[in-house]
């Protein structure tokens, strides 16, 4: 570590519990200070119960930094965080975590359309601005490549491996165990996710393969009124149930879970028998490194930084042969040779999101400032 370097401080969009930027940003923060650097994450939204894990971002007082000291902007929506690091006396890096495409909220939500679409063009008045930029996928690093960016690189989202060894539900475990083949999807609710075509994988399931099939959909449902407060006209959410209805999928096949804690999550990863992804776009994809944690075959569409986060584990499916991904998807939750290849092509890709590997390649970065 450079003598030169002060304190690292690290910006986040909001640090809520379960949210895998503040939960990497807080791996961060822990390395540097075992770096011997001081170092907080701020944000201008900490829950209450991890006041001590985060700083309130207004408190923030960049007229005390110094040339010496270093700021990360974790970045995924627009905000007053873009223009401050323009100003910030020290080194200052971008860390991109990716910005949906407006378009896929132009029939659900046109604020959240407004807000991506400004997000996309904020990231992109940065290029001038910083020291290094990073990326979470090299999905991500070609985008900010693409915009003008002259150095950058990737940096995987930072996972704590040994939380995924803890203790799953036992009472969900015991309600997922049955003769049904589980169908997992783990992501926010969202029209980007595609997860209508989850549905029709279930539906084509029940009817030409077994009816003793269940689809897991974890995920935090979208929000129902504007930022100010307004209804929705269209809701996402409201539409899949209708169109699960319309399949004739019952709720003891479909499950929309919503937002599940850690526990619950980790039952669902035990009694999954593939996990499916149907998303075309994803900025890294924290769940497919989580299945693959937990010996959970994967199975998702080729698209966006999917294949750069699989990096030759799982199996990855192009277009929209629900048909062809469905019978995949059976020959993968059956015991055999193609199961057990894919998990172990997992377990060898899983080396490259393990702590100490991730640890070495921030500590690398941040040497070169």
């Amino acid at each position: 570590m450079r003598d030169s370097l002060g304190r690292i401080d690290q910006w986040v969009p909001a640090l809520h519990r379960g949210d895998a930027i503040g939960d990497s940003a807080r791996l961060m923060r822990d390395a540097f200070r075992s770096w011997g650097h001081a170092a907080d994450v701020w944000a201008p939204d900490v829950d209450d119960d991890l006041a001590g894990e985060g700083r309130p971002y207004a408190e923030f007082a960049p007229a005390r930094a110094s040339a010496a000291d270093v700021v990360i902007l974790h970045y995924a929506l627009p905000s007053r965080m873009t223009d401050d690091l323009r100003s910030f006396p020290g080194r200052r890096v971008l860390l991109h975590h990716n910005v949906t495409p407006p378009e896929f909220f132009a029939a659900w939500d046109p604020e959240m359309e407004r807000i991506c679409a400004l997000g996309r063009e904020q990231i992109a008045g940065l290029k001038d601005h910083v020291d290094l930029a990073l990326a979470d996928s090299e999905f991500s690093r070609l985008e900010l490549e693409a915009v003008g960016f002259e150095r950058t690189g990737v940096l995987p989202i930072f996972l704590d491996f040994a939380r995924y060894r803890e203790a799953p539900n036992p009472v969900l475990l015991r309600q997922l165990d049955d003769e049904r083949t589980n169908l997992l999807f783990v992501g926010r609710l969202a029209p980007n996710k595609r997860q209508e075509d989850l549905l029709r994988l279930a539906s084509y399931w029940k009817r030409f393969f077994s009816p003793a099939v269940r689809l897991l959909v974890v995920g935090r449902f979208p929000r129902r009124t504007t930022g100010d407060g307004r209804p929705l006209k269209a809701h996402y959410f409201d539409a899949l149930q209708a169109f699960a209805y319309e399949e004739g999928l019952t709720p003891e096949e479909v499950a929309f879970i919503g937002h599940a804690d850690h526990a619950d999550l980790l039952a669902c990863y035990a009694k999954a028998d593939v996990f499916v992804s149907t998303s075309e776009h994803e900025g890294f994809g924290v769940p497919l490194v989580e299945a693959m944690l937990m010996r959970v075959p994967v199975l998702a569409r080729r698209a966006a930084a999917v294949p750069f986060t699989l990096g030759g584990g799982g199996v990855t499916f192009d277009g929209d042969d629900l048909a062809a991904v469905a019978e995949m998807a059976r020959l993968l939750a059956a015991p055999g040779e193609l199961r057990a290849g894919v998990l172990a092509a997992q377990e060898r890709r899983l080396a490259a999101f393990a702590p100490a590997a991730v640890e070495a390649e921030l500590r690398r970065f941040v040497d070169s400032l």
